[in-house]
């Protein structure tokens, strides 16, 4: 480019030569500059307290309330067990152990407990309501034999979790010891397989939360478990031990919609009675419809129509009944058995008598 426009290197102007140090005035002129000043000193105030923390409401149940607030739908909750309830009163305490057990089967001779589950609560007799401190007990058995399958499918339960387990027998004597009543929901299944593997129970009181309450007489459609729990509002996961104890529990705290008492007011009261079991001995055959209509059942065993009556008042009706409408004025004996809450609901007999028809 320098060649076409006819100029060479050596025609370039020479550049004056850079200065070896720069001079003291130079170099005071390029000192650093002053520091900027220090900001305002600006007093902080103190802090606010805070708010205080209000727990805001689930979403999910934000939206339950408002379902519930419309008369075209009914919600369910889960049922969350309850460990505690309202303080002891000074007096006037009954504790109640509510029990349930799951089982390789139905027969107490033959087959064994997988589970048994206690929950050993105090009740105010002046309220019927739980009051105190929960204990609980949940324990797994292996019962020495594979468990069936339809066990298996209705509880859960298999053989790789029974394995080795034994239920802590020094534990459930401990919730046992001073206990004034038992409760189980259908008493007369679990206390046979339970006074088998555990005699103590034998010593106790009994009651039954299926037979000794009138469901449906309370206004309930049926008197199963998961049914009551349902109509008052409630699912769980049923068919293991201790989760049936807990709805077991939160039912019968619940008022009765007659009668107005809880349902362990009433199973306390149930206790107290003798209920009995009438065999109508020598029934005339061709009475065998109106004995089946009435309620009574047949005893293929000993051959003989059988009913339970729950106090002295139905027994004499029943009595009254028979001997209009069975032996018709004819001479007739029947067979009394006296149950208290001591044989209640077990395979022991109650104390037997005879009432004279006619």
């Amino acid at each position: 480019m320098m060649q076409q426009l006819g100029l060479g290197f050596d025609d370039l102007p020479e550049l004056p030569a850079l200065p070896a140090k720069v001079p003291r005035k130079t170099a005071a002129k390029l000192s650093p500059l002053p520091a900027p000043p220090k900001p305002p000193v600006v007093e902080r105030l103190p802090e606010p307290a805070p708010a205080p923390v209000v727990a805001p409401v689930p979403a999910f149940e934000s939206l339950a309330q408002q379902l519930e607030a419309h008369p075209d739908y009914r919600v369910l909750r889960r049922l969350v067990p309850q460990l505690q309830f309202g303080a002891v009163p000074a007096q006037g305490v009954v504790r109640l152990l509510v029990l349930d057990t799951e089982t390789t089967g139905l027969e107490h001779s033959r087959d064994k407990i997988i589970e048994l589950a206690l929950l050993r609560v105090d009740v105010d007799t002046a309220t019927g309501l739980a009051c105190g401190e929960v204990q609980v007990y949940d324990g797994l058995e292996d019962p020495g034999q594979p468990i069936p399958e339809i066990a298996r499918k209705i509880t859960g339960i298999d053989d790789s979790m029974v394995q080795g387990q034994q239920l802590d027998l020094a534990r459930i004597a401990e919730l046992l010891e001073g206990v004034d009543l038992v409760v189980a929901h259908n008493a007369g299944f679990d206390r046979p397989f339970v006074e088998a593997r555990l005699p103590a129970f034998a010593a106790k009181a009994w009651a039954c939360s299926f037979a000794d309450i009138d469901w449906k007489q309370q206004g309930r459609e049926s008197a199963k478990l998961s049914a009551l729990a349902l109509e008052l509002g409630w699912f769980y996961d049923a068919h293991r031990a201790e989760m049936d104890c807990h709805a077991l529990l939160a039912v019968l705290q619940a008022p009765l919609p007659e009668s107005g008492m809880t349902g362990l007011a009433a199973l306390l009261e149930a206790a107290r009675g003798t209920r009995y079991r009438l065999q109508a001995i020598g029934a005339p055959f061709d009475a065998k419809d109106l004995l089946k209509d009435r309620g009574y059942r047949w005893d293929a065993a000993n051959k003989v129509w059988h009913t339970r009556l729950a106090d002295e008042a139905a027994l004499q009706a029943e009595c009254d009944w028979l001997a209009a409408q069975v032996y018709r004025g004819r001479a007739a004996r029947v067979q009394v058995e006296a149950l208290d809450a001591q044989v209640r609901y077990s395979s022991r007999a109650g104390v037997l008598g005879w009432r004279q028809l006619g």
